[in-house]
């Protein structure tokens, strides 16, 4: 069986329980296709860059999942279908992509983190050349 890397955006207005309800469904669609987790990482309530669906927001998981390369087309199918999901993306893995996906360790809302740094920067940066052209002008 192959790895695969599987993005969802779920609809923005599903809580924890709701999330992992709908993980349990994804569940039983991979069985059906004689597949099973790997590792789920729930990067959650993300602003899309434009509307699907007539929603701005989602919640995004990433799945890292095995499957029969024959049934993928099926799986893509049950997703397709199932109403909570706006939109998804099913990518094939390499065995070094996989087992690098493994040993990695999810860190939520990083980007948040990184952009407040730059923020940050900026603002020191302004600081800084404010006071130099209070110096200049003293």
């Amino acid at each position: 069986m192959r790895s695969y890397q599987s993005v969802l955006i779920l609809k923005a207005d599903l809580d924890e329980a709701q999330v992992d309800q709908v993980l349990e469904k994804i569940t039983e669609f991979l069985a059906k296709c004689n597949g099973s987790f790997l590792k789920v990482e729930k990067w959650g309530k993300k602003r899309l860059a434009y509307r699907v669906k007539k929603s701005c927001f989602g919640y995004y998981i990433n799945l890292y999942h095995t499957c029969e390369s024959s049934k993928v087309s099926s799986l893509e199918l049950d997703l397709k279908l199932y109403d909570l999901v706006l939109k998804f993306l099913v990518i094939r893995l390499e065995e070094s992509e996989t087992e690098r996906a493994m040993n990695r360790e999810y860190i939520g809302d990083s980007d948040e983190k990184s952009v407040n740094k730059k923020d940050e920067k900026t603002e020191n940066k302004k600081d800084e050349k404010t006071e130099n052209t209070k110096e200049v002008s003293s």
